[in-house]
């Protein structure tokens, strides 16, 4: 089994803030990410896929067609975007690292060639906060 990992990256900006809790509350918990006026983040998107390496090729996928297939499924729907209001795949959801990591999943699962598989992905937030999400 050989795992394969693509780095990307997307700006985006983003607040937390339940909207059922008041505002006391949501800076209670979640502090400045709650700023009414927004923050972002410059994310980096770390996607590693697994299978056996083509015999023909050499390669368990073409570098540049997952390059492509991230570009296209994901970061060209994130990139200096308001998560909370320009994301179709995460509307109606808390806007955490957590929730986009996992949304990212679903838009590249079953996207894949034959006998690759997503195996993870990673989103660091900031250089010292990230995300693994394994499906």
């Amino acid at each position: 089994m050989v795992f394969l990992t693509r780095l990307e990256h997307f700006n985006a900006a983003h607040k937390l803030f339940n909207p059922t809790w008041s505002r006391e509350q949501n800076e209670a918990v979640f502090g400045a990410c709650a700023n009414e006026n927004w923050h972002g983040h410059n994310y980096e998107l770390y996607v590693t896929i697994k299978g056996k390496p083509n015999k023909e090729t050499g390669f368990l996928m073409d570098v540049k067609k997952l390059s492509n297939l991230i570009k296209e499924r994901v970061t060209e729907k994130l990139d200096h975007k308001n998560l909370n209001v320009e994301v179709e795949f995460l509307e109606g959801q808390m806007c955490s690292t957590e929730n986009l990591a996992i949304g990212i999943w679903k838009q590249l699962e079953g996207q894949l060639p034959p006998g690759v598989q997503l195996h993870s992905v990673k989103l660091y937030e900031t250089p010292r906060i990230f995300v693994e999400y394994f499906g």
